[in-house]
């Protein structure tokens, strides 16, 4: 394992977070699996390099994902797994000159896991709002930042859906001080069905959709701002004109998978993709 450096909380920003292709051995195009469907074009088994994955690590037709029937690998985000996985506790060895190559794609969903985590944990530090719990979110980001360094054994012996729970109390916390203020015009329950669902010009201010399924919802114009987005599915949601300034643990990988348009207003962490009108 080589020395690595923790951020400082001052120094601390999401840019670690960002999946840096270039520093990546292509993990994720071989160590995931995937099934033919609308988001992807064929069947591949996990470990096995996609079809489309050159000698130099990069993807063949990665400017023409989504015309190629690869819309899956278009809105895939590992929130900087593969640089550390490949840079940091793997050193720099690939996994095609690694007898330890099983191994390695094992520990990157691991470690992708715990990188989505920093990623929500250094926003929710990020605002006013939470100001009263910033000591436990600071707390709850230095040890899950340790995490990501272990060796490949401790982190396949590590319980991610444990630390996740202690980790989303934290979240659960912050989503409720971020819209305490807000009154919602419509109650939406966790995990809410609203696939298709008609949501025009809605006014949906302060609503909780973690966990929502907004698949091909129509939201067009809609007031989402202060929303909880954490793991809402919006696979070809409509977005076009609807403004999101202001909304929590919504991702690129989200917003990836939606419809939008120039008009669209997003936080200020995420841009407009660009597949979405102008």
């Amino acid at each position: 394992m080589s020395n690595h450096t923790v951020l400082s909380h001052e120094d601390r920003s999401h840019e670690p977070l960002r999946a840096k292709c270039e520093d990546c051995f292509g993990l994720c195009c071989v160590a995931l699996p995937f099934a033919a469907s609308a988001d992807f074009a064929l069947d591949k088994e996990g470990g096995s390099p996609c079809t489309n994955l050159q000698s130099d690590f990069r993807c063949g037709i990665h400017q023409h994902l989504r015309e190629k029937g690869f819309k899956g690998c278009a809105v895939y985000e590992c929130f900087g797994a593969g640089q550390k996985v490949s840079q940091v506790t793997y050193q720099g060895k690939n996994w095609r000159d690694n007898e330890t190559s099983k191994e390695m794609f094992e520990v990157f969903p691991i470690v992708q896991q715990l990188q989505e985590m920093l990623w929500y944990l250094t926003e929710a530090l990020s605002l006013e709002a939470t100001a009263a719990i910033h000591r436990q979110l600071r707390q709850a980001i230095d040890q899950t930042e340790k995490l990501t360094f272990l060796s490949p054994n401790q982190l396949k012996e590590l319980s991610v859906p444990g630390h996740r729970a202690e980790i989303n109390n934290l979240l659960v916390k912050t989503s409720e001080l971020v819209r305490a203020g807000s009154k919602p015009k419509r109650k939406i329950s966790h995990g809410a069905d609203l696939i298709g669902a008609n949501l025009r010009k809605a006014d949906l201010r302060g609503a909780n959709l973690r966990g929502a399924y907004l698949i091909a919802a129509d939201l067009r114009e809609a007031d989402l701002r202060t929303l909880d987005f954490i793991g809402a599915d919006l696979r070809d949601a409509n977005l076009s004109g609807a403004d999101l300034t202001g909304s929590i643990f919504l991702t690129q990988a989200q917003v990836n998978a939606a419809k939008g348009d120039a008009k669209t207003k997003l936080p200020r962490l995420l841009s407009h993709p660009s597949h979405w009108s102008a």
